[in-house]
């Protein structure tokens, strides 16, 4: 009779199977997961304890930088004129009063000649007023303008000779020989890197120069064996940098490079891009390291606190709920809170003021996370065991392994 039944409704036998089936599954994977998850979990608090210690807190601001001449000259023809002549090429190292090149000097000279002239006509004139015993006054101011206008043609053929206001290294020629060259007036000097990195000038016959964009004179000098670093600090750092401060200087393309230096100069104001605000420092290097040049990057850290044998602490040890600080010590196997009072908080390191002693053992807490094994569930259940609706998915959905 029970087989007449079944036999008469095979789609219920099918449906009664398959709901054991599923229903069994679902139990074991249950417990599959259920037990993985009673293995371990994702995230554990650990502890160790580390010794106090006595000894220097260091609290540094750090920046990009890049090396710059300490020392630099931008040197113009007094005179305007053709290029004659380019005594020099980017790289070569001068003396202060060298010659590095020549403009046409025929017009000033010519300049020259009529002056004199028209001071030999005014002299003339004072001695035949003297002579006539009238009145000097016009002669003898005629005689003055002239003298001075001779002294500004003799200048004016001076200054067809451009000479190095400085000793240093020509880091750019603006000009080549047969062009024309405008009387800038005077050779200026500055405590700042200008443009270098041009193509190398003439050394007397017609050859070819380039100059950086940055320069401003016919040729640009720089004293490459006093360096100095350049470094935008953001404004929050800046505010704690001070003239006279030490900095370590890393070099990005010399492995190994370091280099002492101190602060020299901070900018006033700041410069702003894309909403931040970075403020200009200068740092002088203490030594120019073997291979620096001009325009390498650079990280700097500059030391901006310090304290010597004052006891210290890792900052991982020292809870803080507004101004009140405590940490943990370990004694004889107990632990117990104690408030402390700290000093300056260092890059590694926190000064103890009171409430502890070099030696003692302070709990430092951390925070370790455990990966799931094969068996552990990644982010939990992707809807009923799968992302296709009820148990569609068979396997844990969310990144389970």
């Amino acid at each position: 009779m029970k087989i007449r039944v079944l036999s008469r409704h095979p789609s219920l036998v099918v449906n009664t199977v398959i709901g054991v089936v599923l229903v069994a599954g679902a139990g074991t994977v249950y417990e599959m997961f259920a037990g993985a998850g009673d293995a371990g979990t994702p995230a554990t608090a650990a502890q160790r304890t580390v010794t106090v210690q006595q000894g220097t807190v260091t609290k540094t601001v750090t920046a990009d930088g890049a090396v710059e001449s300490a020392s630099t000259a931008s040197a113009s023809f007094q005179t305007g004129g053709t290029v004659t002549a380019i005594s020099v090429k980017v790289g070569d190292k001068v003396k202060k009063g060298q010659v590095l090149a020549t403009v046409d000097p025929a017009a000033a000279q010519r300049d020259l000649a009529a002056a004199e002239a028209d001071l030999d006509a005014a002299n003339d004139a004072l001695d035949r007023a003297q002579d006539a015993g009238s009145d000097t006054s016009d002669a003898q101011n005629m005689v003055e303008e002239a003298e001075l206008a001779v002294d500004d043609a003799r200048a004016a053929v001076d200054g067809t000779v451009l000479r190095a206001p400085m000793a240093g290294t020509v880091t750019a020629i603006s000009g080549t020989i047969g062009s024309s060259a405008s009387g800038a007036g005077s050779s200026g000097s500055s405590g700042s890197s200008s443009g270098g990195g041009g193509s190398p000038g003439s050394g007397g016959a017609g050859s070819s120069s380039s100059s950086s964009s940055a320069a401003s004179g016919f040729i640009e000098l720089a004293d490459l064996t006093r360096m100095q670093v350049s470094a935008g600090f953001a404004e929050a750092d800046a505010t704690k940098l001070k003239e006279k401060q030490v900095a370590t200087v890393t070099w990005n393309a010399l492995s190994g490079t370091t280099q002492s230096a101190t602060v020299t100069a901070i900018d006033p104001s700041g410069s702003t891009s894309n909403n931040v605000v970075t403020y200009g420092v200068t740092l002088t290097l203490d030594r120019v390291p073997a291979g620096v040049k001009v325009g390498q990057t650079v990280s700097v850290a500059v030391t901006t606190g310090s304290k010597q044998n004052v006891v210290m602490v890792n900052a991982a040890a020292i809870t803080t709920a507004g101004d009140r600080h405590t940490v943990t010590v370990v004694s004889n196997g107990t632990q117990e809170t104690r408030p402390v009072r700290i000093g300056l908080q260092g890059d590694s390191a926190t000064e103890i003021t009171s409430g502890l002693a070099a030696g003692e053992q302070v709990v430092v807490k951390t925070t370790s996370t455990t990966s799931g094994s094969g068996t552990q569930p990644g982010g939990g259940f992707g809807g009923n065991f799968g992302g296709g609706g009820n148990f569609g998915g068979g396997a844990p959905g969310g990144g389970g392994r």
